[in-house]
């Protein structure tokens, strides 16, 4: 286990340093100087030159490219992730602004997909061609289908702007903007109405992951039904019920698992149309917003956070191998 942390926690860091200098090679290639672009106020009007100039010291980027690279990176073993040329902030004040809505929106969605997703998978699974297999798959197919930002305007009419015009019950009618008041037990469960808030962003954020989990659980699922030791089990006389608990369902949940670690480390940083739609202050907007602005060191924080999270997210999947199939020996080869 010792050995199997540390040679994560090693690719790991190697990933983190891989991505960190791809970003920052990527950015310096392109034809665009961010000190031209704020000098001229992002029109096309020739800069003064001094004025580039002087922008250009204080970003840090009159330096030859290889020393603003050693700079970059010893700030980042020193937990410097920078300062933004826009705002002038530092980028790890912007990390703690996104970070927290990004976390919470993704764990919820999470919780939803898996939920929902997995329990329809193995009901449809156990019901194979029956009509609530039929109706599960259909769904599924359907809501993978959507945009998400076709749905997401969808079910913001409906809920938030229909709702409120024809005068629906109360519990009917949910907030569309915004993440309401700041109020959350343990800093994850929303309280004192902030829940109603993240009704439908998480709803919308969990509607294509939770069709895709069903349809994987519900295949994983036959296919474990099949396999020799399940035969076996009912040969020797077990029921259904522990069959299916004992033999079927944790074989069944390393594909699963995996969709799920991997598709939290994806909606931390993925959000975007989500984030957009609800005007919700995340990591994925703000990254795109950095971007068009060519705010460099906003975009460089924010990336390696989302990696870390990635990171971090696969590296709890592999160890939940070991769990849910015994031949599986973490820091073995």
């Amino acid at each position: 286990m010792g050995s199997f942390l540390l040679r994560r926690t090693l690719q790991l860091l190697f990933v983190l340093w891989g991505g960190a200098t791809l970003l920052f090679i990527l950015f310096n290639v392109l034809p665009t100087n961010p000190a031209e672009q704020f000098a001229s106020g992002g029109g096309n009007r020739a800069p003064d030159p001094q004025v580039v100039a002087n922008l250009e010291r204080q970003m840090g980027i009159d330096k030859p490219l290889p020393q603003q690279y050693l700079s970059y990176m010893s700030g980042l073993l020193h937990g410097d992730l920078g300062t933004s040329y826009v705002t002038k902030e530092p980028v790890s004040d912007i990390v703690r602004e996104t970070l927290p809505p990004s976390l919470r929106l993704a764990t919820w969605a999470i919780v939803v997909e898996s939920v929902i997703g997995v329990s329809a998978g193995a009901l449809s699974a156990r019901k194979r061609n029956s009509v609530g297999d039929y109706v599960t798959t259909i769904t599924a197919v359907v809501l993978s289908a959507i945009p998400v930002f076709v749905l997401a305007y969808l079910i913001k009419q409906v809920t938030g702007v229909y709702a409120f015009q024809h005068d629906w019950p109360a519990w009917a009618k949910f907030p569309t903007i915004g993440y309401g008041p700041d109020e959350y037990a343990f800093g994850i469960i929303p309280i004192n109405g902030t829940w109603k808030y993240m009704v439908l962003p998480v709803f919308v954020l969990a509607s294509v992951g939770t069709a895709i989990l069903a349809r994987i659980t519900r295949t994983s699922m036959l296919e474990t039904m099949r396999l020799d030791h399940v035969r076996t089990a009912r040969a020797k006389g077990l029921t259904e019920k522990k069959v299916m608990r004992k033999h079927v369902r944790r074989n069944a949940m390393i594909p699963v698992v995996t969709v799920i670690g991997i598709d939290f480390g994806t909606l931390v940083g993925a959000a975007i149309l989500t984030e957009t739609v609800f005007n919700l202050p995340g990591l994925g907007s703000q990254i795109v917003a950095s971007a068009k602005a060519f705010d460099a060191p906003v975009v460089l924080g924010l990336t390696l956070v989302v990696t870390l999270v990635y990171g971090l997210a696969s590296m709890a999947v592999d160890i939940s191998y070991a769990y849910f199939d015994p031949r599986v020996k973490l820091g073995d080869d």
